[in-house]
């Protein structure tokens, strides 16, 4: 067992522990609701369109039955994004002028609750919630919320999502056709990196009388979980936190790893990033495949639209390439559910609200729309999905549904991970997320103008791709993630 699994253990177990001794306070808890006189909450979330129906009706539902009954009534409040919805979240602490009083209910990432927690504006949910009730939901999503000082609970994980591959299947068959290309390939980060590379030299050959044409293969969304999953796969937990201290790892070794599987081929086109995320990018034929969340297969295209044409394009899910000989780490993603501090009444009316809303048939009556993970242990199972599907008469669209299924799969193989939270979490994500993505778009912009006076791409792009650019980025790289986390 290596150092980072043996640390990750430890500090699981004692998060679990500390939960179980706090969880038992909440065995016995009497109820302060009283029918008569109901309490009101409000709950603050990013979800519009779709999701946002989806919340709604459930919590119609939940108002018009054990609402009603234990006397809580529940209205829901879409912030606009998640950066909306921090922004209300810190203005709202703050007090500042025109600014809404703080929600009984909002939902955040740990990095923001971390924030508002270290403000002391949580409610400590492990009053309220029994080690039984606890013990049925995943493991690492209750070690996700222990994010007190204490080890209690903060984050209530309401719904999850992890990433996947989404492939279109109507262009990828042609050229694995012509190729060799294999879908067995593209379970490896360094397959996928391999066939971007063969793709590109075959969309230029089809055009012999253009040179350095081709087109890329492959991108991805979220360039922050590359660096912290990749690593994890690798052996490196990039932040680890003890006791409140984060200790950074960056080794050489494993981050020329991650920088040659993705700056390189994006340098050389064989990897590509060009609208907002990059499902805009196979919409518009720039590339045939992305790693992204689960929440996004609902924005796979149906279709590829180019300048004088457009044609329907079918699609494939697989799970998200792994580091060669790495172990299968996934990212742990998606914001779960905080109550703020007030009094005992409108916290426990909180968490009746949150227990009922993670009950599995709710939870995948949700998930069916949004695409995220349900958080019961029981709940993950294609089985359950279909039933309450049945049961419902609903209506699912078949790019969530596979997304689903695909990790259902899988849950049993892979291992989720997310970091725990630390004082400029977020400013650190932020350098992972964009120094080396950045970078490589303007490096590629320039190996472009260097072909377009008459280089060839390995002419043009042999700068960027020595040692000593490497150490160049490496450096650079280092010094504004610690500047970051240290600031």
């Amino acid at each position: 067992m290596s150092n980072t699994e043996s640390v990750f253990k430890k500090l699981s177990l004692f998060c679990l522990a500390v939960t179980i001794i706090l969880g038992l306070g909440g065995c016995g808890k009497k109820s302060p609701l009283d029918p008569k006189n109901p309490v009101s909450l409000t709950v603050w979330h990013y979800y519009n369109g779709s999701q946002q129906t989806a919340f709604d009706t459930l919590v119609e539902e939940f108002n018009d039955t054990v609402g009603r009954e234990k006397g809580i009534y529940v209205q829901g409040a879409s912030q606009g994004s998640v950066a909306d919805l921090e922004t209300a979240v810190r203005d709202a602490l703050a007090g500042k002028v025109g600014a809404d009083a703080m929600p009984d209910i909002f939902s955040s990432y740990a990095d923001t609750a971390y924030e508002v927690e270290q403000a002391g504006a949580l409610a400590n949910l492990s009053d309220y919630l029994s080690q039984e009730e606890l013990d049925q939901f995943v493991d690492s999503y209750i070690e996700e919320g222990c994010i007190a000082s204490d080890g209690s609970l903060r984050i209530f994980p309401t719904a999850k999502s992890t990433e996947i591959m989404m492939i279109n299947k109507t262009d990828w068959e042609p050229f694995a056709a012509e190729s060799g290309a294999s879908l067995e390939d593209l379970q490896t980060i360094e397959g996928v990196a391999a066939t971007a590379r063969a793709y590109y030299e075959w969309t230029d050959s089809l055009t012999p009388e253009i040179a350095g044409d081709g087109k890329a293969f492959y991108g991805r969304d979220a360039v922050a979980n590359y660096f912290i999953i990749g690593l994890q796969q690798l052996g490196v937990e990039i932040f680890q936190v003890e006791n409140g201290e984060m200790t950074m790892n960056v080794p050489r070794e494993e981050m020329r790893r991650l920088w040659e599987h993705y700056y390189i081929p994006m340098v050389k086109g064989y990897f590509g990033a060009y609208g907002s995320f990059r499902s805009d990018d196979v919409k518009t034929g720039d590339i045939l495949a992305y790693t992204g969340s689960t929440s996004s297969a609902m924005y796979f295209p149906d279709q590829v639209e180019l300048d004088d044409k457009s044609y329907a394009i079918d699609y494939l899910v697989m799970p998200a390439p792994v580091f060669e000989g790495g172990q299968n780490f996934a990212v742990q993603q998606g914001a779960g559910m905080v109550v703020s501090k007030s009094d005992e009444t409108h916290e426990y009316a909180a968490v009746e609200f949150l227990k009922w809303f993670t009950q599995e048939e709710n939870n995948l009556r949700f998930g069916c729309v949004s695409g995220y993970l349900p958080v019961l242990k029981e709940a993950n199972s294609t089985q359950e999905l279909d039933q309450v599907i049945a049961e419902h008469e609903l209506t699912v669209a078949p790019k969530t549904y596979d997304c689903l299924t695909t990790i259902f799969a899988e849950m049993e193989s892979m291992t989720l991970y997310t970091n725990k939270s630390f004082k400029n979490g977020s400013r650190a994500r932020k350098v992972l997320e964009y120094h080396l993505a950045d970078q490589a778009v303007a490096d590629r912009a320039a190996v472009t103008a260097a072909m377009e006076q008459g280089a060839d791409l390995e002419e043009a792009s042999a700068p960027f791709v020595t040692e000593e650019a490497f150490e160049t980025w490496y450096n650079s790289f280092y010094d504004a993630l610690d500047e970051a986390v240290n600031e």
